[in-house]
């Protein structure tokens, strides 16, 4: 494969592991250095345009001064990812529709951020391929955001303004062209809070295709949508706070990722990050017999995702933790 690149990736620092590599870089410079065709597999969480911004770094992509300006870097690293994909195969974005505010869009209601991200992929080439959306906490959402739309007390006063909780999305698109290694074998593994299905294949499990423990799995991953995902099933955080220039940060659940890397990817496959955080995309990848690629531009996520990377290799549990009443 030819490097379809002119300049070296401006990587601040590298830092690499048993089967996985770590980049603390604008992801744009990473991906930009990547051959055509070298990913297997990508999933992440973008910034939520400015709704959450995680640095101050003017690279940074959540800490856009405008719209314009975020889907303009946006659709950039879109157009990148894509030419670094391989054919036929797979990326997956997490995402979540975005609350307006009376202060900056001058009214309360709700911005179409998924059907954005699916237009701008469809925009660089790829296929709308599938989306699942995951069951959020309504009570939780509203201690966390003390959004009125979720407030008891504006149902009495007005229910006009009353929403849902905000769910989260899985939205995956394909790269056109036959995939050369196709992703195939049954399930041997679930991965859920549903206490209905053993986590792992019995011993013996034979019986007719009807009744098999893979196509049980099937059928709870192929529900549009899944409502097992424990909110607080995250990679630990706390020593990735900088409260001098980070507002939140919401990773994305270890059970969710780990259901995508299972359906969409092969042992040994490149799973790659372009927003890497605090290493939850890898650590799932590594630990699932992948190999994970990542970029991280802010410096305290990136010392955080290398230590929950060293810790995976040690054999040490890197425990789930949120705040209290923080379930994003």
């Amino acid at each position: 494969m030819a490097d379809r690149r002119m300049s070296a990736p401006k990587v601040v620092d590298q830092v690499s592991g048993e089967g996985w590599t770590l980049y603390h870089a604008d992801c744009i410079d990473v991906v930009r250095g990547l051959p055509d065709g070298s990913l297997d597999y990508v999933i992440y969480s973008p910034p939520f345009q400015s709704l959450y911004t995680f640095s101050d770094d003017p690279r940074d992509l959540s800490n856009c001064a405008d719209d314009e300006t975020f889907w303009t870097h946006y659709r950039f690293l879109i157009a990148e990812l894509a030419q670094a994909l391989k054919p036929g195969r797979l990326m997956t974005i997490h995402c979540m529709q975005l609350p307006t505010s009376k202060t900056r869009d001058g009214f309360i209601g709700l911005r179409d951020f998924r059907g954005q991200i699916i237009k701008a992929h469809q925009d660089a080439g790829l296929i709308y391929h599938s989306e699942v959306l995951i069951r959020k906490d309504p009570v939780a959402a509203m201690q966390r955001t003390k959004a009125i739309g979720l407030l008891h007390k504006q149902i009495v006063k007005d229910s006009a303004l009353s929403r849902m909780a905000i769910a989260d999305y899985m939205v995956t698109v394909r790269k056109p062209g036959e995939n050369a290694d196709p992703v195939a074998g049954e399930f041997e593994a679930y991965y859920g809070a549903d206490s209905t299905l053993p986590p792992t294949k019995p011993d013996g499990e034979r019986g007719h295709v009807a009744d098999s423990y893979s196509v049980k799995v099937w059928q709870r991953y192929a529900e549009p949508v899944w409502m097992d995902i424990v909110q607080s099933d995250v990679l630990s955080h706390r020593a990735a706070r900088a409260e001098e220039d980070e507002r939140h940060i919401a990773p994305l659940q270890l059970t969710a990722i780990r259901r995508c890397v299972q359906l969409w990817s092969n042992p040994g496959d490149v799973v790659f990050s372009p927003f890497a955080g605090i290493g939850s995309e890898l650590y799932v990848a590594v630990q699932m017999g992948r190999r994970g690629m990542g970029a991280e531009i802010k410096a305290s996520y990136f010392r955080q995702a290398v230590a929950n990377m060293r810790a995976l290799e040690d054999g040490e549990e890197v425990a789930a933790w949120l705040d209290e009443g923080e379930a994003a």
